[in-house]
Formats: structure tokens, sequence, C-alpha cells
């Protein structure tokens, strides 16, 4: 059996491999992380596995690599973790600190939902089933972080950014996430 989950004192989290993102600074001294953000990404876009979304979120992106990379890797952007389609859990930013992942974005009339949020990148895009590996270790850090922090509500990306976000998309089961 594996462990449970759980995040400890410094925001990280045990069965989560830990690769450390420069991009994210410390969360306003009055805020509470209240609010859970799910993403999709896949690097390219619609091609799954590969280590592409850990060099954009660790500065190491190859613009050569891709012709897409050559128009993103100047990004500085990072998640709290990622969910690979395997199921494996990847944490990029501190629980503690303000991972760069929600942009403009506004949740119940606040603005900035980096300084209140999680966020969590899924390996997938807008229209592709996830898989039920990513949906189990989801749903485990959902209750992980809901034991943590005082989380009033689980949403995509979508919701806090409207007309400029889609994901995690259509092919993301909301009836899935038993917390939600």
């Amino acid at each position: 059996m594996v462990a449970p989950l759980e995040i400890d004192h410094a925001g990280w989290c045990s069965g989560a491999a830990r690769v450390t993102s420069p991009n994210f600074d410390r969360r306003p001294a009055e805020s509470l992380v209240e609010l859970v953000v799910i993403h999709a990404i896949s690097l390219p876009p619609g091609q799954f596995g590969g280590e592409a979304v850990g060099q954009l979120f660790t500065n190491e992106l190859d613009p050569a690599a891709h012709p897409y990379y050559a128009e993103i890797y100047e990004l500085r952007v990072s998640a709290h973790f990622f969910i690979r389609r395997s199921g494996q859990l990847v944490q990029f930013v501190s629980c503690h600190d303000r991972a760069w992942h929600a942009g403009v974005s506004s949740w119940r009339a606040r603005e900035r939902c980096n300084d209140f949020s999680i966020g969590i990148e899924l390996e997938g895009d807008d229209e592709t089933i996830f898989e039920e590996a990513q949906y189990q270790i989801l749903n485990e850090l959902i209750t992980e972080l809901r034991r943590a922090f005082p989380i009033l509500d689980v949403v995509g990306h979508c919701d806090i950014a409207p007309g400029r976000k889609t994901d995690p998309g259509s092919g993301f089961d909301w009836q899935r996430i038993t917390q939600r």
C-alpha cells in the first residue's frame, strides 16, 4: 500500500517528486490558501510524456526543440503540482508560496488568484479524456490540501479566467472529483 499524501510544515507534499521552480514568490501575508485551480497542459500541444513541462516550469525549455517552444520558452510560469498521465505527482513550488499559474484571474470578485490558490496542472489538453490514475492522485491531493488549508472551492482555469482560458476542458470529468 502506498502511504497517503501529506503536506509538511514547509508546504511540500510527501509522495511527490520535487523539482524546484524559480517561478514563484511569497504570498501576501494576509492571504489564506482557499482555492484549488485545475489546469491542463501538454508540450508540445496535444503530445504527452517527456520533460518539456518541467523544463518550462524551471526556465530550461529549449526553443530549438520544437517550433512551439520558440513561442513560449521565455514565459516565467509554474504550478504547485503537475500530475502526469501515469499518475506520477511532481511538485514545483511549496504550497506556502505563490506559484505563477493563474495569470489575470478572478474568483468570487477577488482578483489575483495566485495570491490565495494552489495550482494543479494535469498532463492533458482540452479534449483528451484524462486517465484514471490522474483522477486518483488528484482526489488524494485535494483531500490532503483540504486537510492542510481552508479550501473553499475547486475550480478550473476556465472558471477564474473565462474568455482567456479553457482548461481543463471538455476531457475533464468534474463528476470524478470527490470533494468539489
